[in-house]
């Protein structure tokens, strides 16, 4: 069997000789119809009756790749694909000038090609193209994964997504009802009367959010910049400035861990509605995912691996406490204490109250085998305790709400409870798939809350909210009242096409270096990749 080297050497010589004949590469072609537009046009002409006189077979002028070729003696058949789908080729010597079947000497699966003739449908009942002129279009110098094969390892698939898209038609529906996600999202809320707008990629602090950003330098501008982890605060600027109902579906970077559910860059959708809270936020959130289920599936059930999602029936609601006592059996205080946490012997440890209810809760983690970083902040814990104990419980639509305030420095404090802010964060299949608050819109209160963030930064911790002050003038200027919502949307993605791993979602994925031959292979799973 040759080698790839060989066959690519093969390649260019045709290539040669193709030119030496003055074809290949041309800047137009002679293809008007799609194969699909081909296909259409025949079967509607063998749905109207005959004309007196009638007879002509329709005709079709396409162009498209070559993903197969048979040649049987004094004729040819060719598989032709566009974006619109496959139309097949037939190519007979007797019908074609002598020099353009020998073309089909310099033809290989893969190449690029044009034809125009009549269509008509063969004993075997497939409409077929009767080439009566044709022309090698590009000459495809690497060889296309064997047909039938295909392309199946991961690690190729992602990483030369290219042959993925050509061998692997699952990998071409993804990518379309991926798209049909975000136009349908998009869709939504123009019909809502939000204002898309676009805000900076490159900011002087990145904002928003509790990640730690990418850097880069500018140079006319001679200072260090972030790439944006968040559209948030400029989002809130504009509701100072007037605009009510306004969204962005924009690219945002966290320079963070890979994983099945996580890419560094990603696909968030950011909205905000002055005069509105965040159970009406919810309400819109519950509209928005069946709107794009019924958009991208056509049902409100949609099956993912041995589950069905049923995105019909009332979403379930509990609260963040709630679900910590449902599904992990820890109790707690308004005050986001652990129930009886002065009498657990392991918590007993010189300090003020707060460093007894935090050790309380590291004890409990470590119980549970929930690991947590040293010296995690009591919200962290709690965190993490939701995130390992109950996420994973959520299958079905399930909005949580109410959290605690110091998870969630832009978001209002519900009333008479300091502790605790208007906030949910729905959830399906175990993960998150969207986050919303009442926002925070009391300057005073905004600034001690960025102030306090900003200390812990000061000790370490990067993944923390920024203290913004062009954000913090702004909102002094007035902001109104506001609920707000946040959505990866390759989530949204995942779930619509009954994929489990965010790289298929996104058709060129973050990965590790290529490892190096001779290197030892990592661990299964160790970049948490599917």
């Amino acid at each position: 069997m040759p080698t790839e080297g060989e066959l690519i050497a093969n390649r260019l010589a045709k290539r040669e000789q193709l030119l030496e004949r003055g074809g290949g590469y041309p800047a137009r072609t002679i293809g008007q119809d799609t194969c699909q537009e081909a296909l259409s046009r025949f079967e509607s002409s063998e749905a109207e009756p005959a004309a007196p006189g009638a007879g002509a077979e329709p005709r079709a002028a396409v162009s498209g790749r070559v993903t197969g070729q048979r040649v049987l003696g004094r004729a040819a058949f060719l598989d032709l694909r566009d974006g619109s789908g496959t139309l097949q080729l037939f190519l007979g010597r007797d019908a074609l000038p002598g020099e353009q079947y020998a073309l089909l000497e310099l033809l290989d699966v893969g190449d690029f090609v044009e034809a125009e003739g009549a269509l008509f449908r063969t004993r075997s009942g497939e409409v077929t193209l009767r080439v009566e002129s044709w022309g090698i279009l590009v000459k495809a110098l690497r060889p296309l994964p064997e047909k039938w094969a295909g392309l199946t390892d991961p690690e190729t698939r992602y990483r030369e997504r290219h042959l993925d898209l050509v061998a692997n038609e699952r990998s071409r529906e993804v990518a379309r009802l991926a798209a049909a996600t975000v136009s349908s999202v998009r869709r939504f809320f123009e019909e809502r009367d939000f204002l898309e707008v676009a805000t900076p990629v490159l900011q002087e602090q990145a904002g928003g959010a509790a990640a730690r950003p990418f850097r880069t330098y500018h140079n006319a501008l001679d200072r260090e910049l972030s790439l944006r982890i968040s559209t948030e605060l400029h989002l809130k600027r504009l509701l100072v400035g007037g605009f009510d109902r306004v969204f962005e579906i924009g690219r945002v970077f966290r320079n963070e861990g890979l994983s099945h559910r996580h890419n560094p860059e990603f696909l968030l959708l950011e909205s905000y509605e002055a005069y509105r809270d965040y159970e009406h936020v919810a309400g819109m959130v519950e509209a928005l995912v069946r709107r794009v289920a019924l958009d991208v599936r056509g049902t409100l059930t949609i099956p993912h691996g041995d589950v069905v999602v049923d995105l019909e029936s009332a979403w379930a609601r509990t609260t963040y406490r709630e679900a910590l006592s449902e599904h992990a059996g820890i109790q707690l205080t308004p005050s986001w204490a652990l129930e009886g946490a002065d009498g657990r012997q392991d918590a007993a440890v010189a300090g003020d109250g707060a460093s007894r209810e935090r050790d309380a809760l590291a004890a409990v983690a470590s119980e549970r085998g929930v690991p947590i970083a040293p010296g995690a902040s009591r919200a962290s814990i709690l965190d993490a305790l939701m995130q390992r104990l109950v996420e994973p419980r959520l299958v079905q639509p399930t909005f949580v709400f109410d959290y605690p305030t110091e998870l969630s420095p832009l978001a209002k404090a519900r009333e008479g409870d300091p502790a605790t802010v208007e906030r949910f964060e729905l959830f399906i299949l175990g993960y998150e798939f969207a986050n919303a608050y009442s926002e925070l819109n009391d300057p005073v209160e905004q600034r001690a809350r960025m102030e306090e963030q900003a200390r812990k930064r000061s000790s370490g911790d990067e993944e923390v909210e920024v203290a913004d002050e062009a954000f913090l003038h702004a909102v002094e200027a007035g902001m109104p009242p506001a609920g707000g919502l946040g959505m990866g949307l390759e989530r949204l993605m995942m779930l619509m096409t009954g994929e489990h791993s965010i790289r298929e979602v996104v058709l060129f994925p973050a990965l590790r270096e290529r490892e190096r031959p001779g290197a030892a292979e990592p661990a299964a799973g160790a970049d948490g990749g599917s």
